[in-house]
């Protein structure tokens, strides 16, 4: 029997009998012989690879959000024996072309990305590419293509009428830069349940942040020196919000007592700041599994459209929010 003959016995193409292919796979398993994967990969013409290309504006490997989501998708990936490639730009320019690279080079079946902006050139490069992608988040466009988002909106919504409803009025919401559809949907949100208290908007208690534990400490230092300042505040993500505790701390209060805190993501960390943080908790892990599931599914050739799923975020009460024990 040839060489070519065993080789594509082995990769199961179909002018092989199914005899031959059983004896080779047998003699295969006999000897422990394992194949050249790369090789294999390059015959087929499959680089059973999916790229994650990783947002330039975060602190990339080291954030704890693309950290649980990452790990998600590569459990996945490695049940299929499929690899994860993590690309890691500098700059808004270098994410495009990077997915330019990856598409033209056929370096990976297919491509995610998060935290996902408004009008986003990275969708509309890959949707030109047409390279197989799925979003972790919505943009203001996104009816044609695979995405798994949270109800972002929903969630800040819910977690400022719970401040609410402990008896708070005077609610601060740190948010994170309104190109990222997250943090638009999330301000929505907090705003809407204001109103529907029937409690005031007031641009004072609005500070913008990015989404880093130092942005998050000077935009709680920001709402700390209004003279009427906030009995809580909603932030737009865990990282922002353990940083406003830092604030809170040095001002001489207690989080969660002087000024309750709710975060977003419900990352590990939070359980371990003191006081334990209360949050709005996102799947991150499952949500990486289900992203990589989706896009799987888009790879084999089903719609992308097919692809598309909203999931809650449910509030994790710690010892944050607590009703206010006195008015500002």
């Amino acid at each position: 029997m040839t060489e070519g003959t065993v080789s594509r016995a082995l990769n199961g193409y179909a002018d092989i009998s199914a005899k031959t292919r059983e004896r080779v796979r047998d003699a295969a398993d006999r000897l422990g012989y394992e194949p050249n994967s790369a090789a294999r990969r390059l015959a087929l013409g499959n680089a059973e690879c999916i790229a994650y290309v990783m947002p330039w504006q975060s602190t990339h490997i080291a954030d704890p959000f693309l950290g649980e989501l990452l790990d998600g998708i590569s459990a996945v990936l490695s049940e299929r024996r499929w690899d994860l490639s993590v690309a890691a730009p500098r700059s808004q320019e270098e994410e495009v072309a990077t997915i330019e690279r990856i598409a033209k080079a056929g370096r990976a079946n297919g491509i995610v990305i998060s935290r996902t902006l408004g009008h986003d050139p990275r969708v509309e490069t890959m949707r030109a590419m047409k390279i197989p992608f799925i979003t972790h988040g919505r943009t203001t466009n996104s009816d044609d293509h695979a995405w798994l988002d949270v109800d972002n909106f929903e969630a800040a919504r819910f977690a400022t009428a719970h401040l609410i409803g402990l008896g708070h009025t005077r609610i601060a919401h740190i948010h994170g830069p309104l190109r990222y559809n997250f943090a638009a949907e999330r301000l929505k949100g907090y705003r809407h349940a204001l109103t529907e208290a029937g409690l005031a908007t007031d641009p004072a208690l609005e500070a913008a942040s990015e989404t880093t534990l130092e942005t998050g400490y000077t935009a709680m230092r920001t709402l700390l020196d209004i003279a009427d300042r906030p009995t809580a505040v909603v932030c737009v993500a865990d990282m922002v919000a353990i940083g406003a505790m830092k604030a809170i701390r040095e001002a001489g209060l207690v989080p969660g007592r002087e000024i309750s805190v709710i975060g977003y993501d419900g990352i590990p960390m939070g359980e371990h700041t003191h006081p334990a943080l209360t949050t709005m908790a996102q799947p991150l892990r499952s949500a990486g599994s289900q992203l990589a599931w989706m896009l799987m599914a888009v790879i084999a050739g089903d719609d992308p459209a097919s692809q598309q799923q909203i999931i809650p975020a449910d509030l994790v009460r710690r010892q944050t929010d607590s009703p206010p024990i006195r008015n500002a």
